[in-house]
């Protein structure tokens, strides 16, 4: 599976951004699909996940009222909604697959990384 993600940007605070991350090589539909950042200096953290259903979804706690997933079995892909954005969103966001692996909030849990995308948020 690769995956590939777009859509980040400089955005002001109170901004919105929608981040894609398509696939290829093989369908996501049965891949439970996550994106997780990492901002300068940090280890990469979870940011949300979304079920091959598309209805189960999960959210850190930081993102949580803010941020949307989704996903589009048809097209392969699965997007990040993002509003109110703040500059403590900055970071390079990834997209990543996981099938067969039981866990959801760390980056052992995915099978599968895209390259990132930088989300800029100015004060």
């Amino acid at each position: 599976v690769q995956l590939q993600a777009s859509g980040g940007g400089l955005v002001q605070a109170g901004g919105s951004l929608r981040l894609s991350c398509a696939a290829s090589g093989r369908t996501l539909s049965s891949y439970v699909m996550g994106w997780f950042r990492q901002a300068p200096g940090k280890e990469r953290e979870f940011v949300s996940a979304i079920n091959w259903s598309n209805i189960m979804t999960y959210y850190a706690d930081s993102v949580k009222g803010r941020f949307t997933i989704s996903r589009d079995n048809a097209k392969n892909t699965v997007y990040l909604q993002m509003n109110s954005l703040k500059p403590d969103d900055t970071a390079v966001y990834y997209c990543a697959a996981k099938i067969l692996r039981p866990g959801l909030l760390t980056t052992y849990d995915y099978n599968y990384w895209g390259q990132g995308t930088q989300v800029t948020v100015s004060s």
